[in-house]
């Protein structure tokens, strides 16, 4: 028999071995040093949102970070849990950034079209109505900020009042649950827009 494949065999596996725990060592530091960059990131992003805030409005975050931030406005905004959420990257040591998402309870995008799950569209007049109830909220709170009367637009007030009575019947039938009821923002006065 000869010795000399065997050998040569046997020296390949463990070159072959200690390559594979070298870059597994590799591996992990890499993870740590991502993990500890998106989490510095996340801390510089909060303390620069708060500064433009304080510069701009609030409009002007998402305009900063169009300008100035390399990656998408959802990566900020996952950087900026992470750093909130974890005051030391440390006890995240060794998990990807991912990794570390998914145990925080930061939603990520799938990594691929098949765990993409499948959400269907809301019926139309329930997006009227969420809309609806959003321009009356919206105009409710500019009104208050200014320090005006609350007001509502009398078309849309009606317009509440007609979708109010589709939807309060549905609540009243035995067994119904997917419908809750809702009351307009308190009006103090009406006027004809």
């Amino acid at each position: 028999m000869n010795a000399k494949p065997v050998e040569s065999t046997a020296a390949e596996i463990n070159r072959l071995h200690g390559e594979a725990v070298r870059f597994a060592a590799d591996s992990r530091t890499a993870l740590t040093s991502a993990l500890q960059c998106a989490w510095r990131a996340g801390q510089l992003l909060i303390a620069e949102k708060k500064r433009v805030r304080r510069a701009m409005g609030g409009g002007g975050w998402m305009l900063w970070l169009e300008r100035n931030f390399d990656g998408h406005c959802r990566t900020a905004a996952r950087y900026m849990r992470l750093a909130a959420a974890v005051s030391d990257p440390e006890f995240l040591h060794g998990l990807s950034i991912r990794q570390a998402y998914l145990r925080l309870g930061i939603a990520t995008e799938p990594k691929s079209r098949a765990e993409t799950v499948r959400v269907e569209m809301l019926p139309a007049y329930i997006r009227l109505a969420n809309r609806l109830l959003r321009v009356l909220r919206d105009e409710a709170r500019r009104a208050r900020r200014a320090g005006r009367p609350v007001t509502l637009r009398r078309d849309l007030a009606d317009l509440y009042e007609q979708l109010r009575q589709l939807f309060e019947p549905a609540n009243n039938r035995p067994g119904s649950r997917s419908i809750q009821p809702c009351a307009p923002p308190p009006p103090t006065s009406v006027s004809a827009a």
